[in-house]
């Protein structure tokens, strides 16, 4: 089945906040944002702005009517600076006015004044001086005291990698309106409609009902619009609401760059030790990351970062401990990975360290280590359906390593200038929110008299296609053509209390709700066939094709027919469902539980050229098997591991995001930050679905595939310096990311 969105797409007739209709005396907000990273607000006059032509209203922190505040985990972060600002970007004042034009005009009439005071930019620096959000995570297994002492081999390194800008195409936005009794309705540009709708009631000072978040699609969210959409829905918000106006706020590139926070960047030290046989006996690491100036999400993603630290490896003996580090710049947040990407970097940078100093291929390390049925993670969960060993074997055989192996060797026995690398990159990827009261759905089934079929669920769509995989399960529960079934909108009033689509389970969360729905309309649908024509077992009925069936044979109602005749019955034809993953808990007290659903594993192998006068690179290509699980639907998945491995390997080389020691956005536009085209991807893309048949808590065995495969991503950084040692064994540097070309140059000469 095709995304059901690409016919309206390819058209340009899907529809995105900006697209929406301007209603008469909508009002065009402009945010007035700190022109510094950090100090106290000594001036803030809005005189002549509010002169100036078309300027109905400034609204600052003074004018909300509830709480200033919009922190989710920790309330630390005002809607509007009152006081002091902590980042540049942050939202002090909002202008309201008839034009775009008019509210951007009437930024540059503020006058602003500001007592400078120190600015931290550092993670290292920010925990040294007591900057910390939240306390110190620390994840233990076995004694890695002891260990040390039976490990034959021993080494300690640091690694660093950087932020990642999101950048979707459809920036920030929120359109609001004015309801009567003080309501408030809001179309955003959220992945979280409910933390949106949270966010507006507590800023407004009204009770949640009276806040309606509608979400149609997203033009790409990656975690971007998990959090941080709600400011500005809520800013857009307040303007509707004292202007008793309708309110659009739509930031433009440059804007988006500038206020939103990022992936986060780590700094890392580890240290890993080995037996003969190059068995991982203890490793140790301590993570300092780069929260921004609130938490946002930041403490949730240190836990992820903590649960993927060993990856797919097995490890008996470890301490894992992470540090959120408050710094100057925008709160960083949620992005595909979710602080999982960051732990793999580690680990992975520590195995490539012990294998250079062995002289051995990294892979002989990777391949001894992999997880089996029956390990434990370091959080307490044992291993189960293990795939790891599995894809990696595949791969190696599909994809004949050896004889890439050999390729390459040749290659670089015949090449001075031009070096080839290759990498392996295993993923074990733990599917569920590991705060557990969020992994719960809920949906909205209705069947009209004539047989067409209305659907809300609280997933929302950005492009990942869970859309078209909602639209599946309703017709293959019900037996009908999925032409039959229209999404609706994301609504908190159709369906509440919705936790995000993020952590890779918006399908399986919605998806299982939306078949409860549907199996009970469809179990009293049956129940009425069987009434109807005198059957003695429920079971003799079944629906399929448009049709239904007794016994087996075709009889002459269609799903028309029956829809009719059951309604003429008065048979309820709406129903909700309600799903909340079972086995899931996690006791932050002992740092133990089963928090994930199920893994998901796979491995990689990326190839690359490097150009050592130039220190450019290409890859020539990548090769990779997928745990799939039962893929409900093979295009849609597979697009999701392209996408995800190439935003990984941009991630990890050419995405280079840039702050000076003012808190300054230097990478602020895509002059300055470059992602990959067309030019910069891998010539080959080689994907095979693993092939398993494991029961597990995915919605129709179809596992989740929005994050996973950016991990593979990781890959690429490994083959570039395999490269690079190819060229000079004794390159240092080689554990900081992203691997630009000027990295690349620097490290091919230097001793």
């Amino acid at each position: 089945m095709k995304n059901i969105d690409s016919y309206t797409h390819t058209r340009g007739e899907s529809i995105y906040v900006d697209d929406l209709p301007i209603l008469g005396g909508t009002l065009f907000a402009a945010i007035f944002d700190a022109p510094i990273a950090h100090g106290k607000i000594t001036k803030l006059d809005v005189t002549k702005a509010k002169q100036l032509a078309g300027v109905k209203y400034i609204i600052t922190h003074r004018d909300i009517p509830g709480e200033n505040q919009i922190g989710g985990i920790f309330p630390d972060e005002p809607a509007l600076a009152d006081g002091e600002v902590h980042f540049r970007g942050q939202p002090i004042a909002l202008i309201l006015a008839t034009t775009k034009e008019a509210a951007h005009k009437a930024l540059k009439a503020i006058v602003f004044e500001v007592e400078e005071l120190p600015i931290i930019v550092d993670p290292r620096e920010a925990a040294a001086k007591g900057e910390i959000i939240g306390s110190v995570r620390t994840f233990r297994l076995g004694d890695v005291e002891q260990a040390w002492k039976d490990c034959v081999y021993i080494y300690e390194g640091r690694a660093d990698c950087n932020g990642q800008e999101h950048l979707y195409i459809e920036g920030q936005g929120a359109y609001a309106f004015p309801v009567e009794n003080d309501c408030i309705r809001i179309v955003s540009s959220t992945q979280g409609p409910t933390q949106v709708q949270r966010g507006i009631a507590r800023v407004l000072g009204v009770p949640m009902h009276k806040v309606e978040v509608d979400v149609r699609r997203l033009g790409g969210g990656f975690g971007g619009k998990e959090d941080q959409a709600t400011p500005f829905a809520v800013l857009a918000a307040l303007g509707a609401y004292l202007s008793k106006k309708p309110v659009k706020l739509v930031l433009d590139r440059e804007e988006d760059m500038r206020m939103t926070g990022k992936r986060h960047p780590y700094s890392a030290d580890f240290k890993i030790g080995l037996d003969r046989n190059f068995k991982i006996m203890a490793y140790e690491a301590d993570y300092y990351q780069n929260a921004g100036a609130a938490a946002d999400l930041s403490p949730a993603v240190l836990e992820r970062t903590l649960f993927h630290a060993t990856n797919a490896y097995f490890v008996p003996n470890t301490r894992l401990s992470a540090t959120s580090c408050r710094t100057n710049l925008p709160p960083n947040t949620a992005f595909r990975g979710f602080g999982g990407p960051q732990g793999k970097f580690i680990i992975e940078s520590a195995i490539t360290m012990a294998a250079e100093a062995l002289n051995i291929d990294r892979a002989i390390i990777q391949k001894a280590n992999l997880l089996k049925d029956g390990d434990e993670f370091s959080y307490g969960q044992i291993v189960e359906n293990c795939e790891a060993e599995k894809t990696w074997n595949q791969a190696e055989q599909d994809y004949k390593i050896e004889q890439i192996r050999e390729r390459v060797a040749a290659f670089n026995a015949t090449n001075q200038y031009l070096k080839k690398g290759v990498a392996l990159m295993p993923i074990c990827f733990g599917i569920s929110f590991t705060n557990t009261p969020m992994n719960h759905a809920r949906a909205l089934v209705h069947i009209y008299q004539d047989g067409s079929v209305g659907v809300s669920t609280g997933a929302v769509e950005m492009g990942q296609g869970v859309n078209t995989k909602m639209v599946q399960v309703a017709a293959q529960t019900f037996g009908i053509n999925p032409d039959r079934i229209k999404l609706e909108t994301t609504n908190t009033t159709r369906v509440a209390n919705t936790s995000p689509t993020a952590a890779s389970a918006g399908a399986d969360l919605n998806g299982r709700a939306l078949q409860i729905a549907c199996k009970a309309i469809r179990l009293r649908l049956k129940a009425f066939v069987q009434k109807e024509f005198n059957l003695e077992s429920i079971d003799a009925v079944n629906l399929q094709d448009e049709w239904v069936y007794v016994d087996g044979e075709k009889t002459d109602w269609t799903w028309e027919d029956l829809i009719l005749n059951a309604f003429g019955a008065r048979i309820q034809l709406s129903e909700k469902g309600h799903y909340a993953t079972p086995r899931v808990k996690f006791d932050k007290t002992t740092e133990k539980g089963h928090p994930f659903a199920y893994h998901v594993y796979g491995t990689a192998i990326t190839e690359v050229t490097v150009d050592c006068i130039r220190g450019t690179y290409e890859f020539d290509a990548v090769h990779i098997v997928h745990d799939f699980g039962q893929s409900m639907n093979k295009i849609i998945d597979k697009g999701q591991v392209e996408g995800g491995l190439v935003q990984g390997m941009g991630w990890l080389t050419m995405e280079d995001l840039r702050y000076n020691k003012e808190g300054r956005l230097l990478s602020a536009a895509l002059s300055t930050y470059k992602v990959p085209d067309v030019f910069s991807v891998p010539k080959e893309i080689n994907i095979k679905f693993l092939d398993t048949n494991h029961s597990n808590l995915a919605i129709m065995k179809s596992k989740a595939v929005g994050e996973p495969p950016l991990m593979y991503g990781i890959g690429a950084h490994f083959a570039i310096t395999d490269a690079i040692k190819a060229f000079n064994p004794k390159a240092i540097g080689l554990f900081e990311a992203p691997m630009t070309h000027e990295r690349v140059l620097m490290a091919l000469y230097r001793k």
